[in-house]
């Protein structure tokens, strides 16, 4: 495992502009007149509640979209207490077919923490909408979560594989609440930390439905974090001495706010520097672009007093809270990845796939040579459209 770790530094620094694109500031949010950030109602306890819906806001569809939905529904929190999520839901346009449209469960990638990071409330990037739109015009609707806390009272808990794959399965079973047509079959599709969160659905998503009459299909996952925890665990002072592209940087400020959070009983905090945890304040609120500027240059070693690994338990619960299953799915998988890619260098993805080939799950492998994390996603629609035509027959 320290060899895979070490190639993943190797990847990040070995090709510091790979894929590197300017991040636009991210715009204000609009919310369809649904504005849920401090909901004080009640949460109501049977998961996947519909609580509200309003139409989505012109600016806020995409192209392909007849329909287009903000939702509010409940899904369990971090912490595993009754609380509530939103997301957006889109109807392709034309006639449903007999019994329904076909639903994929969108998971997206990072946008960051805060509420003002709510993908439902904000425009689609170009790559997203047109990602989406290829699947309304195969057919499918659309339910693309927020993931609890984003836009909802609490923290984003920010690649909590638990937390995510309640959210994903709980907006499916909320969208068949809406009215209108959409068939029991689904599918997860995620790319980057919605990936991870898809995965983490597929492996529970017939049990999290169960009852609910859902029938699910399979899973395609592009960019996919896995193993991360272990390289976490090794931060502290003594950290490697390089300085990772900033993409890197900000998805480790997200994922020590979001386990810091998640387990305050470890007292993580201890072993933060004062200017480790003034950054780690900061990513509670800062969309990527933003945090993305912040932690430019930044030397990860500053942001500790004491590494990781002295806390008691760290890393068996770092691996409980983002690890990424590689056994116990019943469904197909597709596992997307550029060997471009430096969000996710392809050693995270690729010791996945040989762990899930070791355990006898039922995988297949799609390596794209020339695309980094962003470009992977529209090129993986060559193979993943009849993957996903093939599992929803």
């Amino acid at each position: 495992m320290i060899t895979s770790l070490a190639a993943v530094i190797a990847v990040a620094v070995g090709h510091p502009t790979a894929g590197a694109e300017t991040t636009p500031a991210t715009a204000a949010p609009n919310w369809s007149g649904l504005d849920v950030r401090t909901y004080a109602g009640p949460a109501p306890t049977r998961a996947g509640t519909l609580i509200a819906q309003v139409p989505l806001a012109d600016t806020l569809s995409i192209p392909g979209a007849a329909q287009a939905y903000r939702i509010h529904y409940a899904t369990p929190d971090q912490h595993g207490r009754p609380a509530t999520s939103t997301g957006a839901v889109f109807i392709p346009a034309g006639v449903p077919p007999p019994g329904g449209w076909p639903v994929i469960a969108w998971a997206h990638g990072t946008t960051g923490l805060g509420d003002d990071c709510t993908p439902s409330a904000l425009p689609r990037s170009a790559r997203d909408a047109a990602y989406l739109s290829h699947w309304l015009r195969q057919g499918y609707a659309i339910v693309a979560t927020d993931y609890v806390g984003l836009g909802t009272p609490g923290l984003m808990s920010y690649l909590n594989g638990e937390s995510e794959a309640h959210s994903i399965v709980d907006s499916v079973r909320a969208a068949h609440q809406i009215g209108v047509p959409l068939s029991r079959r689904w599918a997860i599709v995620g790319q980057s930390q919605g990936a991870g969160a898809a995965l983490n659905a597929a492996r529970r998503a017939t049990e999290l439905s169960r009852g609910s009459g859902l029938d699910y299909r399979g899973v395609v996952a592009t960019g996919t974090p896995a193993n991360i925890e272990d390289l976490i665990v090794l931060g502290g002072p003594a950290f490697p001495p390089v300085i990772l592209p900033a993409g890197l940087n900000t998805y480790t400020a997200y994922i020590l706010a979001g386990f810091m959070e998640a387990r305050p009983d470890l007292r993580p905090y201890s072993v933060l520097s004062p200017a480790g945890a003034t950054l780690i304040e900061r990513a509670h609120h800062l969309c990527y672009a933003e945090m993305d500027r912040l932690m430019e240059d930044r030397d990860l070693r500053t942001l500790f007093r004491a590494p990781i690994s002295s806390i008691p338990g760290a890393r068996e619960a770092l691996a409980d809270y983002m690890g990424t299953p590689y056994s116990g799915y019943d469904r197909p998988i597709f596992l997307g990845q550029g060997l471009l890619d430096t969000d996710v260098p392809a050693p995270s993805a690729l010791s996945l796939y040989v762990q899930m080939r070791a355990n006898d799950q039922p995988v297949e492998l799609h390596v794209y040579p020339n695309q980094d994390h962003s470009g992977t996603v529209l090129a993986s629609t060559a193979d993943s459209t009849p993957f996903l035509e093939r599992i929803m027959r």
